[in-house]
């Protein structure tokens, strides 16, 4: 019998698999529908021998000293800083918009307080910030939303800024300074042998029993379990009873080259003249030396894997639904950004499961010690989660 089942085996679901086995000495079948372990951040050599990432770039970053000191006990770092390039008018520019931008698109020679009094001037006034469109406008103006936010937006979401949450565009800061990295958190490193190989690190304790190719709801019967930690989709989790929860997917097309470097920088992003929204080349973010490269072109597209929840209010009552269920179920977690219905990055994610699982501990302490005050017995339940008339779950309970 296991204590936990764990559906999916990216960051929220090995964490907390990691976590319960080491921290709780707890027993844990964890499945994926995926043939692999580490989720979207999975990556493998290709058959020219270069490292890549098959969902797309994924670049670590994170402000929290905690979630970093975990991860470390898993993987060495590689110190990586990442950069971006936008194509915009026939020259690559750096992303976010920066001082060098802006003197190199419009050929000036501003400083730093210069070109703050020259956001300023193109700067539209908006009185109350709802959507991603009012965000840039109102800190840099329409020309330059234009030429650097609009079309990509359109691209990667399907919408037009002026249809999206504000959260959308308020990700990339627009700075006066010279400083063309992309983030600027206190931790920047990438795993030193992959995200992968730190996956396996994390996932391996004897208490875990891994499952791939495995869609839990084929095994949820087969396997005696406590309780169940899910990370996929809510919807999905409860059988769409208030529809569909609308997500952007990727298409990615892999390309290997016969030449040392293919561009001037790890990503740059294509805003306008393109149907796809990004070229990244991996050995930037590897390190990886090899006479050859690799890159990655990523097209947007409404159908595939969910990939991005689409921050707009309607999707946002609709989740809030499925949330209602959610909290019902006593015996299921649900984590991560699927689960959720929330864009995090992978330190968000990381973060989040370990806070669940002290929540998970708290809870068991204080039920253990609600029992031995009322002199009640303590048993051991086992419970078996399956669908229920087409809506949701329902939890059988037996005691041992």
């Amino acid at each position: 019998m296991f204590d936990y089942l764990i559906v999916g085996a990216g960051f929220a679901g090995s964490v907390l698999a990691e976590r319960l086995a080491n921290g709780s000495d707890k027993k844990v079948l964890i499945c994926d529908k995926r043939p692999h372990i580490a989720g979207n951040a999975f990556d493998f050599y290709n058959d020219e021998g270069i490292l890549i990432h098959k969902y797309g770039p994924h670049i670590f970053h994170t402000n929290s000293r905690e979630v970093f000191d975990y991860l470390s006990r898993f993987t060495g770092w590689r110190e990586y800083q990442h950069r971006v390039l936008a194509s915009v008018d026939g020259m690559l520019l750096p992303m976010p918009i920066n001082l060098d931008t802006i003197n190199k698109l419009y050929g000036l020679n501003l400083t730093s307080f210069e070109v703050e009094e020259f956001f300023a001037s193109l700067a539209e006034k908006v009185d109350v910030i709802r959507t991603s469109e009012d965000v840039v406008v109102s800190k840099v103006g329409r020309e330059l939303y234009e030429k650097f936010f609009r079309n990509y937006t359109r691209k990667q979401w399907g919408l037009d800024p002026s249809e999206l949450d504000a959260s959308v565009t308020s990700r990339v800061p627009t700075r006066t300074n010279r400083d063309d990295r992309y983030f600027t958190d206190s931790f920047q490193a990438m795993p030193k042998h992959g995200f992968t190989r730190m996956f396996e690190k994390i996932l391996d304790h004897p208490n875990i029993k891994i499952m791939l190719n495995c869609d839990y709801r084929e095994i949820v019967n087969q396997f005696a379990f406590k309780e169940m930690i899910y990370t996929g989709p809510i919807d999905a989790f409860f059988d769409y009873r208030y529809g569909k929860l609308p997500y952007r997917s990727l298409e990615f097309k892999h390309e290997t080259h016969d030449v040392e470097q293919f561009q001037i920088a790890p990503v740059v992003n294509y805003p306008n003249e393109q149907a796809f929204t990004r070229i990244t080349e991996f050995k930037y973010l590897t390190g990886q030396e090899h006479k050859k490269t690799s890159i990655v072109y990523e097209f947007p597209q409404a159908t595939g894997d969910p990939y991005y929840p689409i921050p707009r209010k309607e999707n946002a009552d609709i989740y809030a639904k499925y949330k209602t269920l959610a909290d019902a179920c006593s015996n299921v977690h649900f984590v991560g950004r699927l689960a959720t219905y929330k864009y995090y990055n992978m330190d968000q994610i990381v973060a989040q499961a370990l806070m669940t699982y002290s929540k998970i501990v708290g809870m068991k302490r204080k039920e253990a010690t609600a029992k031995i005050k009322t002199g009640e017995k303590v048993f051991v339940s086992t419970h078996s989660i399956s669908k229920s008339n087409g809506n949701g779950v329902s939890v059988a309970t037996s005691s041992s």
